[in-house]
């Protein structure tokens, strides 16, 4: 018995009981069904027409318990996708609830003979197929945990819009209007908040150097940013708070930096090179300057993986070399105390409490410097390698980074 057949059975048998449902309705439902490439319909051939209507509606901006996605991709466990002979990866890369949910490349655009642009191109990871697809239309991609939407940015920076974007059909579901430009996003912990980054100016501007030898290379101009200040956003309501203005004086700073949530969400968090407290700064929800919380006084933000699932363990930045790999520090955020380390050049991404996902070299091999993502864990020398090596960048081209999500 097939789909069509399961519903109209379904509809059949509550028929008495409900209102007439107008001529054609169901045939109006499979056609949504079908239009829908990314939704399914229970095996229960006795559901009642109201779950068979919740289970083609139009999905909502959170992903929660009626999610219809591929159980494959939205179903966690403790399942691990290697692609280790892919780089940049074709096909699904995660390990438990961590996913590569999109990755990009950047290629420099010069706009004078000195200055230039660094543009993004990024794949997204397509829940229903499990591979990664190129879209060229955003400047700035933010994945949010479930791995059912993301917050995009269009081709020109400062944006003064922002989209969320169905990961599952590929259509921008809403688009929220902001009064200054953005140019960073980054979701709150739980995927309850979106925060984005203002600038008045290109956050990804770049200038042009030449060594002695005639080498020339883009970097970002270091120093000043034309970052402003930032907006919290509630994505589910689809509406913006109040712009916050955020001072920049005195600091030393990238172009871009963009600003990101602490762990609870209730304070933000900005990279400052030589601070006080090594290399970030806290602000709550209103701008304010304010102490770092607790558990992550003694964090670095030039390490993406930050905190464990629990909250118990800080990642930290490399601290040892050695022929066969690279060691990172495993540290108590509360004390800063080292409790031990872990393999690994750079951790990118939290996978449990054991386990991490980050950039390491292997060795051996004529790429022994070119690093590949891997999966790490705590006690243990053991890598297993997630993808295949990175190649190094070019004068103009940047090899692909990563985006990791929470499935």
């Amino acid at each position: 018995m097939n789909v069509e057949e399961l519903v109209r059975d379904a509809l059949r048998e509550t028929a008495a009981e409900q209102p007439p449902a107008g001529p054609g309705w169901a045939e109006r439902v499979l056609a949504v069904r079908r239009r829908r490439r990314t939704r399914r319909i229970t095996a229960a051939a006795a559901a009642t027409v109201t779950v068979v209507a919740l289970a083609v509606a139009v999905p909502r901006l959170d992903s929660g318990p009626d999610d219809v996605r591929p159980a494959g991709i939205l179903d966690a466990g403790n399942t691990t996708s290697a692609q280790p002979d892919q780089s940049p990866p074709r096909d699904l890369i995660a390990a438990g609830r961590t996913v590569l949910a999109a990755y990009y490349t950047t290629q420099i655009e010069q706009r004078t003979t000195e200055t230039g642009i660094a543009r993004r191109t990024y794949w997204l990871l397509d829940p229903g197929t499990g591979r990664y697809e190129k879209d060229t239309r955003w400047s700035f991609v933010a994945v949010a945990p479930g791995l059912r939407t993301a917050a995009v940015l269009e081709r020109t920076l400062p944006a003064r819009r922002i989209g969320l974007l169905d990961l599952a059909t590929g259509e921008v579901e809403r688009w929220i209007p902001v009064r200054q430009g953005v140019g960073g996003l980054a979701y709150s912990y739980d995927g309850t908040k979106l925060l984005a980054t203002t600038y008045d100016g290109h956050p990804d501007a770049q200038e042009k150097s030449s060594s002695a030898e005639g080498d020339v290379a883009w970097r970002e101009p270091f120093g000043e940013t034309p970052r402003t200040g930032f907006v919290v956003l509630d994505p589910a309501q689809g509406t913006a708070g109040p712009w916050r203005r955020v001072s920049t004086e005195g600091q030393d700073l990238n172009v871009r930096s963009d600003l990101q949530f602490s762990r609870d969400g209730r304070l933000v968090q900005a990279r400052i090179i030589g601070g006080r407290d090594g290399l970030q700064t806290f602000y709550d929800l209103t701008g304010a300057a304010v102490d770092a919380p607790a558990d992550e006084r003694h964090l670095r933000s030039d390490v993406p993986a930050r905190l464990s699932p629990d909250g118990t363990l800080a990642a930290l930045g490399l601290t040892k070399e050695v022929p066969d790999g690279s060691y990172s520090s495993i540290r108590d955020p509360r004390t800063g105390k080292e409790i031990t380390k872990v393999r690994g050049s750079e951790l990118l991404a939290w996978v449990d409490e054991r386990r991490l996902i980050a950039w390491e070299r292997s060795s051996g091999t004529e790429e022994a410097y070119e690093p590949r993502l891997a999966l790490v864990t705590i006690g243990s020398d053991q890598v297993r390698w997630l993808s295949g090596p990175r190649p190094q960048a070019d004068a103009l081209q940047r090899p692909w980074e990563p985006v990791f999500a929470r499935r």
